[in-house]
């Protein structure tokens, strides 16, 4: 098991020379894409500087390729520069057009799933590993199904009135009722959008076929991000480097970091420190099916590469993540003596969050899940505007949080240990 706790470390500090951070952000299944995360990123900066007496500023969005996007990011303190250049791994055209399929395609793949995972084990295992997780998968697979009951109610009490009331030729009242369930199914569309049924339940058969290793949608943004983080390393431009894969991202980030091994073995041992950072991964969820060979090829391969720290971040109050779980033997890989990761990181959303605001949004399993990658209400040892903007090495934050946060004034100002 790799180590939890908070050990020292003797990383350097950008000082007045400034630190700069070249960061590629691999999102989860979520269609609002670059524009929708600069918005994000940029109200998490915002709320981030109401605690932190310092300067900092996002440039613009600007949109690179149909893979790429960027922003640039420069803050200080009284005695630190820091600029950072935030890529963002762009999805959200391959999310949106598999979420636009017709509901027809998308309903009967998303009950596959669902039969899939009880029939293999799948869902008992990720109950056993995290039952507030297994709860939430279980929630969305059940909503999906209460919308399917729903519309076929809407439709058998239409035919039973139209028989009752109504004389009709054979089979009409029958027709009817199944246009009336198709009508009811349409008409509850968009609460099933506010609940994030259509989203979730698009997300997992295409996770399960790339897990298993079958041709997916995942191939190509793995691919393009791989060979982005190779030129980034080369480039050498950068103090460190930092592959974020928030949720979903939590699957792809340690597979782009993966296939770069491939392209370039040397990824980690040259140029700038390497760093993988999964906060509120749900790559468990797919790790414990028995059939996700791909994701475990993968998992292996990080976790026994000493060139780079992998950081997994885990929360008890997101229900969204596996929480005090450890994401390589947990789902059944051995890595040997040679495994050197992840550094597991256990936070606690609760202190990140004003307290009257976690009262309100507590159960907002959504937003609690989204916290890992905005930026806080109060000053707290986790802090993601400080990870990606700040003048210290994301590996000391994660190795000794506390006394890190400490090293702070009042003012953003810190003070270098002897």
């Amino acid at each position: 098991m790799a180590e939890t706790g908070d050990t020292t470390s003797g990383a350097s500090t950008s000082g007045e020379s400034g630190w700069r951070r070249h960061v590629l952000y691999v999102e989860g299944y979520d269609p609002q894409g670059a524009e929708g995360y600069y918005k994000l990123f940029d109200h998490a900066l915002r709320r981030f500087l109401k605690n932190w007496p310092i300067q900092a500023k996002a440039g613009p969005l600007k949109i690179d390729s149909d893979d790429l996007a960027h922003w640039d990011v420069a803050a200080s303190g009284p005695n630190w520069r820091v600029s950072t250049r935030y890529e963002f791994l762009r999805q959200e055209q391959m999310i949106r057009a598999n979420m636009a399929q017709p509901m027809w395609r998308q309903v009967p793949r998303a009950l596959g799933l669902i039969l899939n995972y009880l029939y293999t084990g799948t869902l008992f295992r990720i109950y056993r590993a995290s039952p507030q997780y297994g709860l939430a998968l279980t929630h969305f697979q059940l909503l999906l199904i209460w919308w399917l009951v729903a519309s076929a109610l809407g439709g058998w009490l239409a035919a039973r009135a139209m028989q009752r009331f109504l004389t009709l030729p054979w089979g009409v009242d029958v027709l009817l009722g199944a246009v009336v369930a198709i009508a009811v199914f349409k008409l509850l569309r968009p609460l099933a959008d506010k609940l994030f049924v259509v989203q979730i339940n698009s997300h997992w058969p295409y996770l399960l076929r790339y897990a298993r290793g079958e041709p997916s949608c995942f191939d190509h943004p793995v691919e393009a991000g791989a060979r982005r983080l190779v030129e980034m390393a080369r480039a050498n431009a950068a103090n460190e480097i930092v592959v974020v894969g928030h949720s979903g991202g939590g699957v792809l980030a340690p597979a782009v970091v993966a296939r770069a091994l491939e392209l370039d073995p040397a990824l980690g041992k040259h140029g700038p420190k390497l760093v993988l950072l999964t906060p509120g991964s749900l790559m468990p969820g797919i790790g414990l099916h028995r059939h996700a060979k791909r994701v475990h090829r993968v998992i292996h391969r990080v976790a026994i590469e000493p060139s780079i720290l992998w950081i997994d971040v885990q929360a008890r109050a997101d229900v969204l993540n596996f929480y005090d779980f450890d994401p390589v033997g947990g789902i059944g890989v051995d890595a040997g003596a040679l495994r050197c990761n992840p550094l597991i990181w256990i936070v606690r959303i609760r202190e990140m969050l004003a307290p009257e605001f976690y009262r309100k949004r507590r159960w907002d399993l959504f937003r609690m899940h989204y916290q890992f990658v905005m930026g806080n209400d109060q000053r707290a040892a986790y802090e993601y505007m400080m990870l990606v903007c700040g003048p210290l090495p994301v590996e000391q934050w994660a190795r000794n949080s506390a006394n890190t946060l400490a090293l702070f004034d009042k003012d953003g100002a810190y003070q270098l240990q002897a």
